[in-house]
């Protein structure tokens, strides 16, 4: 049975947390297949590609809400609502990013202080 605890955040932002490649991870039994560098839980890429791939998903968003913002001023845009929603996107994802690095750095800071 799947761990599904940031499946929800992704139905709550409609969609920025799959930017993230947000998905199910199976549970393991084993704690070495959880500290083995470069191998995730599910047997799939490891936290820093996943990472690496949610820059650049951003990356994309923000290029694409720029493309439709040059496209609306000259008025090449056939449907404004395109641009909104992609500017949204974009918003929402640059925000997530923002909280996910908050935390890290949170907890990375814990760690700094449990140790001195």
């Amino acid at each position: 049975m799947p761990i599904s605890g940031i499946e929800g955040l992704g139905a709550f932002m409609g969609g920025p947390a799959a930017a993230f490649g947000v998905r199910n991870v199976a549970p393991t039994s084993n704690l070495g297949d959880l500290l083995e560098p470069g191998k995730a839980a599910d047997g799939g890429a490891s936290f820093g590609v996943s990472l690496a791939s949610a820059v650049d998903n951003l990356t994309a968003a923000q290029a694409k809400s720029s493309d439709l913002a040059v496209k609306a001023v000259t008025g090449d845009l056939d449907d404004v609502h395109d641009y909104t929603i992609a500017a949204t996107e974009a918003a929402v994802t640059l925000e997530l990013t923002a909280a996910l690095r908050n935390k890290a750095v949170d907890a990375f800071t814990e760690i700094m202080r449990m140790q001195a």
